[in-house]
């Protein structure tokens, strides 16, 4: 085909503009040139009279040709199609989607401190969604990839090495996201266990302020009806203790001798408050006034109630030391013909015999007297009276119930002590003593 010899004429400037747009965009190379004559085979859909080179069969001209000396390289359409699969567009898709990765991956790491489990969910799907994202632009990448041109072969290594360099941050970035994902479930079973023990706290905290609720109010007064309610306790068990010894044939009179060698008696009945008084010392030898709750033990009716529901607990342990010190293994022996009580003492049980039922009462008022004395008032004190003792009114109490006036018991001597006594503020609780009666 031969080619006029009149110059080639000037694109318009739309054409310019487009052209100057595809080379932009695709990256082409030289797009061809064509005369004047060319422009004469117009196609009629082409509005801007570009002209299409054609073969003598109305096929793309594919050979180069010559125009004033200058070698045209007609391009075929498929290259712009092969160019934009790797152009700008792509690249900075790519670099958005990494830049997203990045910033979804530090959220992620930011959720974490302070630790905010709905915040670290929401990053995890948002990071995961950015991961499927770069994930889905590489197959596309994949599928169409196709043997570049050779000019453009550096670029395609440039772009293969950050592929590389990005595949090889997805899987670091997907290895520190099982680490946390780890840690996740880790602090997630500590949560778990963190609330259980909060739940096990609340019903402890409200267990105790259902207690406090309920707590008794202790005073001087509650405090002297408990000392009474101690007395008598301790009278109802020498009573009992003293028909076992008339049973098993103990003579009573060398058993009081021995118990108060040098005491007078008024009444040889009055002898049973010298067993009284050898519980009584035997109850409260060796204890300190010291202050804790007796709400417990209190909200029982029967003591033995909470030996059984809490065998380990002070009060069943003050029980057992108590029983072992107030009756003699040869007491029992005579009493029962055995020592089946002491025996279940020593293993820390307590057997549920009326016997020992009453002795536990007898316990739990010496127990309670201990414990209230101190919450009442830190600086209670106990006293005790000594034998020749002149008796006063305002420190002791005589046991004796034929009703003798305060000036006649004055004039007496206290012959031993029954009960100390314990001095509250400026609250006395007076002792309670067996008094001679004064010589005529």
């Amino acid at each position: 085909m031969e080619f006029a010899t009149t110059k080639p004429l000037k694109p318009s400037s739309n054409i310019s503009d487009i052209v100057s747009k595809f080379a932009k965009v695709c990256k082409l190379r030289s797009i061809g040139v064509f005369t004047s004559e060319n422009q004469d085979q117009q196609h009629p859909n082409n509005p801007n009279n570009i002209s299409a080179p054609l073969g003598e069969d109305g096929s793309d001209v594919t050979e180069d040709t010559e125009c004033d000396g200058v070698k045209i390289h007609p391009q075929p359409m498929e290259v712009t199609r092969t160019s934009s699969m790797c152009g700008d567009a792509e690249l900075s898709k790519l670099f958005d989607i990494v830049s997203a990765l990045k910033l979804a991956y530090i959220q992620l790491q930011e959720a974490h401190v302070p630790y905010n489990p709905k915040k670290i969910v929401a990053a995890d799907e948002h990071f995961m969604a950015e991961l499927e994202s770069l994930c889905r632009m590489k197959r596309v990448y994949k599928e169409k990839q196709c043997v570049k041109p050779e000019s453009d072969s550096s670029h395609s290594a440039i772009l293969r090495k950050k592929v590389e360099l990005n595949e090889k941050l997805l899987e670091e970035l997907k290895f520190q996201t099982e680490v946390k994902n780890s840690d996740i479930i880790c602090l997630q079973q500590e949560l778990r266990d963190l609330d259980l023990v909060n739940v096990t706290l609340a019903e402890n905290v409200r267990q105790i302020s259902l207690q406090r609720k309920n707590a008794r109010v202790w005073n001087n007064t509650t405090f002297q009806d408990a000392y009474r309610a101690a007395s008598k306790s301790i009278h109802d068990f020498a009573k009992p203790l003293i028909s076992l010894m008339k049973a098993s044939g103990w003579d009573l009179d060398l058993a009081a001798k021995a118990v108060e060698v040098e005491a007078a008696y008024s009444k040889r009945s009055h002898k049973k408050y010298a067993f009284e008084a050898y519980i009584a010392r035997r109850m409260f030898y060796g204890m300190s006034l010291k202050a804790y709750n007796v709400d417990g033990i209190m909200r029982y009716d029967d003591p033995m109630d909470a030996l059984i529901e809490n065998p380990d607990s002070d009060f069943a342990r003050f029980c057992g030391e108590k029983y072992l010190l107030v009756v003699h293994p040869m007491m029992e022996s005579w009493f029962f013909g055995h020592l089946d009580h002491r025996t279940l003492v020593l293993s820390g049980k307590h057997p549920r015999t009326s016997f020992y039922q009453i002795f536990v009462r007898m316990a739990m008022w010496v127990w309670v007297l201990h414990g209230i004395a101190p919450s009442i008032d830190s600086e209670a004190k106990i006293f005790a009276v000594t034998r020749g003792s002149k008796f006063s009114d305002a420190y002791m109490e005589s046991v004796e119930e034929d009703g003798k006036g305060a000036a006649v018991l004055g004039e007496g001597q206290v012959e031993f002590m029954v009960m100390p006594g314990f001095r509250i503020g400026e609250t006395i609780v007076r002792s309670r003593v067996y008094v001679s009666k004064p010589k005529v």
